[in-house]
């Protein structure tokens, strides 16, 4: 366990506000002493005087003034735990923002290939648990272990102040309990870690199912699923019975520690008493030490292995935090020169981590304000060409140039704000239509919003609404239609107006009246910009300027749909085996 790796990433956050950490460690520090070391010998020397004083007339006044000052000393350990909660909550408060910030940060650097990856559910999971973890840690470090090291301090120098016998005795305990805690630590570990990581499984399989339940409605998946997911929370259970047994084990040893101690200082003090070599009050003082110390290292047990569970929770997040990104930007881009559009694939070569080759020495060049369609069966390479575009993907050869920059040279949100991109599933936010459409411009006016919409005849439909353009859409914009997202998603594109176009199966949600519609729109949208249009149905690609054909990740014809046909080569073929306009 890289306890460092964990403590790396909290103080980042932290830092800031180191300041109020520091201040209720001292302030916490003051009533532990006033309370736990200063207070009991108050009280001995209040059993001393009553013990040792024949009449009670002769103590009185010195009684008195013992209560005083135990009184001030009461109040003051009060005032200064007060203070230093209200410092504490400070730190834990304004850092678990920050914790939040940063770690949303640091996940949206990674890919989207990234994400692919992850589920979502789980990903949410683990962050929350990195947030919670570190109040719970700072709760452990402060109240279990700062808390026993001041008192265990102060105890250490009463005691070899006044019986250096029973400070041996203490001090020879204490090694001999922190030394078991410290080798049972590794076991530990190695039990919350995967405690931690079923528990992950469990979430994700969860999220996983909730996410498409309507796939498990539709096939009566219901049982099965259930048998499954009753897999995965068996899996918790053992990894979570392990960790608690043994914990239980580690109780049971630590009970049998402490029974021995409690014997050995109880004997030794009854005899030192017998024999006048310390007073009745030392001996009260000795045991409320004692019962105080059994107390907080019976917490710093518990203390630990809560530290060990905390800090196995927030490795998961920061073992994604240590992941570089696998798209980076560069360290000095260059300063962003496209303005026309046009782009040039020169020797590319493209294989996914861990998945298929797609691309070998591939070349394609696309004129400023040319329109291509790009056509093939699936796994030809036509999706792939808007990743590597995008730069959702790396090459693994080759340079990719728009206006004659390689993109790799400058950021890629300077990249992507100069492409607007309409996926085939397009996903909303839990929003009102008014902020997904206007996603694209951030200082979109409403009327440019409206104009957007009519010119994606998404309009019509968000008009019908009871709150018009401030309905909210639903979870990944589940209340609204397949089609009815796409059109949102165009009109999204449409405000957006960047020089290049791509269009990823755009209209294939879209019933044919409402296609012939958004045909419309697109043929204004596309003025002036560089398209590139990916589609099955051959249709909505008939009038683009060129039409690339790939196969195998290689293009095996281009021309625009005329010359194609008289071709009578692939995409003919393609054609002809077209059933109601879609490839077969």
């Amino acid at each position: 366990m890289k306890f460092k790796t964990v403590f790396k990433y909290y103080w980042l956050s932290a830092k800031k506000y180191k300041l109020a950490f520091y201040l209720c460690l001292i302030f916490y520090a003051g009533a532990i002493i006033l309370a736990s070391v200063i207070n009991p010998i108050i009280l001995k020397k209040i059993v001393d005087l009553i013990s040792n004083s024949p009449e009670k007339s002769t103590v009185a006044k010195a009684l008195v003034n013992l209560v005083l000052k135990a009184g001030i000393i009461i109040f003051a350990y009060q005032t200064f735990f007060r203070i230093a909660d209200k410092a504490l909550m400070n730190f834990e408060s304004n850092s678990m923002r920050e914790i939040h910030n940063n770690t949303f940060s640091f996940l949206l650097k990674h890919s989207y290939t990234f994400f692919s990856n992850n589920f979502s559910g789980s990903l949410v999971a683990k962050a929350k648990r990195f947030s919670a973890s570190f109040e719970r840690i700072v709760d452990v470090l402060a109240f279990n272990f700062w808390f026993i090291f001041i008192e265990l301090s102060g105890v250490f120098f009463v005691l070899f102040y006044t019986i250096p016998l029973i400070g041996f005795i203490f001090l020879i305990w204490v090694i001999l309990y922190i030394t078991f805690t410290t080798f049972s630590i590794k076991t530990k570990i190695r039990y919350d870690l995967e405690e931690a990581e079923a528990d992950s499984k469990t979430t994700g399989a969860f999220a996983d199912t909730i996410t498409n339940v309507l796939n498990l409605k539709i096939f009566s998946a219901s049982f099965s699923e259930f048998n499954l997911f009753k897999k995965v929370t068996q899996n918790e259970y053992e990894k979570r019975t392990q960790a608690w047994f043994f914990n239980n084990k580690r109780q049971v040893i630590q009970g049998y520690l402490m029974a021995t101690l409690q014997i050995i200082v109880l004997y030794t003090m009854i005899y030192l008493w017998l024999k006048d070599e310390v007073s009745t009050g030392t001996l009260v003082l000795v045991q409320a030490y004692m019962l105080s110390i059994f107390s907080r290292i019976w917490d710093l047990g518990k203390a630990i292995a809560r530290l060990m569970k905390e800090i196995s929770n927030s490795k998961e997040m920061t073992d994604i935090f240590d992941q570089v990104p696998d798209i980076l930007d560069p360290v000095n881009p260059e300063a962003l020169r496209i303005k026309n559009g046009e782009i040039s694939f020169e020797n590319v070569s493209f294989t996914y981590i861990g998945g298929a080759h797609v691309f070998d020495d591939f070349n394609l060049k696309i004129k400023a304000g040319e329109k291509i369609g790009l056509v093939g069966h699936s796994g030809s390479g036509k999706s792939t060409i808007t990743k590597i575009l995008l730069r959702f993907a790396d090459l693994k050869a080759g340079v990719i140039t728009i206006d004659g920059q390689d993109i790799s040279k400058i950021t890629q949100d300077d990249l992507r704000s100069k492409i607007s991109y309409v996926p085939q599933d397009s996903i909303l936010f839990h929003r009102s239509l008014s902020e997904n459409i206007g996603y694209s411009k951030s200082d979109a006016r409403d009327e440019e919003i409206i104009d957007a919409s009519k010119k994606a005849h998404a309009h019509e439909f968000i008009s019908k609404f009871e709150k018009g353009y401030e309905t909210l859409v639903g979870e990944r914009g589940i209340k609204l239609s397949g089609g009815e997202r796409q059109r949102v998603a165009i009109a999204r594109a449409m405000l957006k107006s960047a020089p290049i176009l791509l269009l990823d199966e755009a209209t294939s949600s879209l019933d044919s009246i409402s296609e012939s519609y958004i045909q419309e729109a697109f043929n204004e949208l596309m003025k002036g910009k560089t398209t590139i249009v990916i589609a099955h149905r051959l249709s909505t690609i008939q009038k683009m300027d060129r039409i690339i054909v790939l196969d195998n990740g290689k293009i095996v014809e281009e021309g625009n749909h005329k010359t194609l046909l008289e071709k009578g080569g692939f995409y003919a073929d393609l054609w002809n085996h077209q059933t109601g306009g879609f490839l077969e």
